[in-house]
């Protein structure tokens, strides 16, 4: 029973009394009316077409709570991870095209790829390498990021798409004088409203109400205007031409992908031949290779030009018995209709317009198809690392805010259980074209709160997020992008700890170095943000190896209280005939020389001691290189007629030193349990008759 229970740790749940069922239900409902329209957000800020938000909200949260361990974790879309895949995917493909839905879901199944294999060999220690510094100030500047990335949406603005995010931002804060004033109302308001809510009824749906109204007021206001024309009604050389390249283009890329598709066949054809795989086949493999470089550079034009075209604003002038034409804004021989519209996309034929506000828009019905994720070789490089520190930090998300909800519960938590319900999370949701997904703190939080008992809560907020693809689709085409953008910045708000990194700095200077650096260079490094938390969690490892290959070294005085510490910062007097030192760390290769130059400077400032005491309590663990420096310092100072002896010695340690025989070197009779021990009997030894033993600063009992 208990390895079905491993393989299914659902079961665990049953049986299930009636009470638990009506407070999981109530809680799955609860949380279902948070679940969607912040799902719709976070697929936007992901890059993502809304509905993909509600995909992503639908299996990978039913098979998250069957596999993983806390019973009342909230897996689906959230902020980090939406904000990280978005900020890896925009260099690949334009945001939003089919490519990008491709790559995105890619990445969703080596996500969970890479979280099932840690979850199967038990590797969810590996989080420790991010040490918490660097987390909390990841999530810092991750948060101002996606708060910022929303700042467009919620002005009617675009937004450029180049390789540094702050600049693309400031190109958006250039022309807020141009920002659409009924998109900035529906956001502030949302914002405002939802932010109300939660201070004063923090008990209603807020975030379902505020969404509720604007699209009320959306349809009822019409707020979303849409046109199209073709490319001659555009009454700009300029703009024209682009127009008419990027069709040009997008013809061609249809030819090119007609093109690989006839050699793919005939591909296949000759490698089933009898004669196998010969130069034919050859030259097609290379000829389908050329397809693909001229298919992604004609792909990467198109999408400049289509960036290029949207900073244009245009005013629409009709005229009786023509069709609208549109003028570059500022340039119209005659007053336009009073909007200001914007190019919205290009296809083969048409130039689609926007004259108002954006909007979600259609939203396909049902359930998403399943399909296998398209995956190559090109594909893996360019996201296997992302890939990894979404991963990582995936989990890490949801294991902290599984423990946090495990001390009330008392439930007891398996991190590499929850790997695998992660993990099988995100493979399975690469199938039902969903992206990256993780434990969310808000919905877990209201989950609890609402009195979740097992995850079963969590299968009834995934049928109604089903119930919802299903039949009332409809009722969100109205609901405004700048809603969305406003969900959003609420729900990071929460994430920005400037005073976390001010602990951190008094706590350990180093740790608010880590903090600071991967604060900044998260920041600067966006859209790249795997980038930041790499660098971060690099120089983190890297201060403690530094902090580890020089600890701290104590020369021992008697303190008024009869314990031995250190002499230089209590100022203790100093014996001249034997020296004590404490030495705080484990000893291995990399401070093992700090290690033997500190007990040489000893024994330099120390002429007439012949006999030395290293306290070595601090010392827990000891390599090869350790040991091999005391063997070598032993050696040296018995040599030199100097006797180095040790006291407080652990276990680990003096296991390793007898088996190298490095403690048959020492000599029992210099091993000892306790310091004092050790110093009577080193007194008895000194041979010096100027050594008085009850006048040595160091005697035990001096007071």
């Amino acid at each position: 029973m208990n390895r079905i229970a491993r393989l299914f740790p659902f079961l665990r749940w049953f049986p299930m009394d009636g009470a638990s069922l009506r407070a999981d239900a109530l809680a799955g409902i609860t949380v279902a009316l948070v679940l969607i329209p912040q799902s719709m957000a976070y697929a936007q800020l992901a890059g993502l077409p809304p509905y993909y938000g509600l995909y992503t909200a639908f299996l990978p949260v039913i098979v998250g709570a069957l596999w993983g361990s806390s019973r009342q974790l909230a897996t689906g879309p959230v902020a980090m991870v939406s904000l990280l895949s978005g900020s890896v995917l925009a260099p690949l493909a334009a945001v939003g095209s089919e490519q990008f839905v491709l790559l995105a879901i890619a990445l969703t199944f080596l996500v969970g790829c890479m979280q099932l294999a840690l979850g199967v060999f038990r590797l969810g220690v590996i989080i420790n390498f991010l040490s918490h510094p660097v987390i909390s100030a990841f999530t810092t500047a991750a948060a101002i990021i996606i708060a910022l990335s929303q700042v467009n949406k919620l002005l009617g603005l675009p937004i450029g798409r180049s390789s540094s995010f702050l600049v693309d931002v400031w190109g958006v804060l250039l022309q807020i004088a141009d920002t659409h004033l009924p998109t900035l109302a529906f956001g502030a308001g949302a914002l405002a409203s939802m932010w109300l809510l939660r201070k004063y009824a923090p008990k209603l749906p807020g975030v379902l109400i505020a969404v509720l109204i604007a699209t009320v007021l959306s349809w009822a206001t019409e707020f979303e205007r849409v046109a199209s024309g073709t490319p001659d009604e555009v009454q700009d050389a300029e703009v024209r031409a682009l127009i008419l390249s990027y069709q040009e283009t997008r013809l061609h890329m249809q030819r090119l992908a007609q093109e690989r598709a006839q050699k793919s066949t005939e591909l296949k054809l000759e490698e089933q031949a009898p004669t196998g795989r010969g130069a034919h086949a050859a030259a097609l493999a290379y000829q389908m290779n050329l397809i693909d470089l001229q298919a992604g550079d004609a792909q990467k034009e198109n999408r400049n030009r289509l960036r290029y075209l949207r900073k244009f604003s245009f005013a629409r002038v009709s005229a009786s018995g023509a069709n609208a034409r549109f003028f570059v804004e500022g340039l119209a021989p005659s007053p336009g209709d009073g909007r200001r519209w914007r190019i919205r996309g290009v296809d083969d034929k048409a130039v689609l317009f926007s004259g108002g506000g954006e909007v979600v828009g259609k939203i396909p019905s049902g359930l998403p198809a399943l399909s296998a994720p398209r995956l190559n070789f090109d594909t893996l490089a360019s996201l296997f690392s992302t890939a990894l520190v979404i991963a990582l930090v995936g989990f890490m998300e949801a294991v902290s805010i599984a423990k946090a909800i495990a001390t009330k519960t008392r439930q007891r938590l398996d991190p590499n259980q929850e790997l695998l319900g992660q993990g099988l999370a995100n493979l399975c949701g690469s199938f039902t074209q969903c992206y990256p997904v993780s434990g969310s703190f808000s919905r877990t939080a209201v989950n609890f709160n609402a009195g979740a008992r097992t995850g079963m809560s969590s299968v009834v907020t995934a049928l109604i997020v089903m119930l919802t693809l299903f039949f009332f689709t409809p009722l969100l085409y109205h609901l405004p992008q700048s809603v969305l953008a406003a969900i959003i910045i609420l729900a990071v708000g929460s994430l920005v700890n400037f005073r976390a990194m001010r602990d951190f700095w008094r706590a350990q200077p180093h740790d608010g170095i880590a903090a600071a650096v991967t604060f900044a260079a998260t920041l600067f490094v966006a859209p790249h943000l795997d980038m930041g938390i790499l660098i971060g969690g690099g120089l983190a490892i890297l201060l403690y190896l530094y902090r580890s290959m020089r600890p701290r070294v104590a020369v021992l005085g008697r303190h008024p209280d009869g314990s031995l510490r250190d002499a230089e910062l209590h100022g203790l007097p100093l014996a001249q005939h034997l020296a004590a030192l404490r030495f705080d760390g484990q000893l291995y290769f990399a401070n093992v020389p700090y290690f033997e130059d500190s007990v040489l400077e000893v024994v330099a400032h120390f002429p007439k001691a012949k006999h030395f005491l290293v306290v070595a309590n601090g010392i827990n663990q000891i390599d090869a290189s350790g040991d091999e420096a005391i063997r070598h310092l032993v050696e040296r100072l018995r040599d030199n007629g100097i006797t180095l002896a040790f006291s407080g010695m652990k276990k680990q340690v003096k296991d390793v030193l007898a088996a190298t025989g490095t403690l048959r070197i020492i000599g029992e009779e210099n091993l000892f349990v306790y310091e004092d021990e050790a110093l009577c009997s080193i007194f008895a030894r000194i041979e010096d008759p100027s050594f008085d033993a009850a006048l040595c600063p160091l005697r035990p009992g001096r007071t």
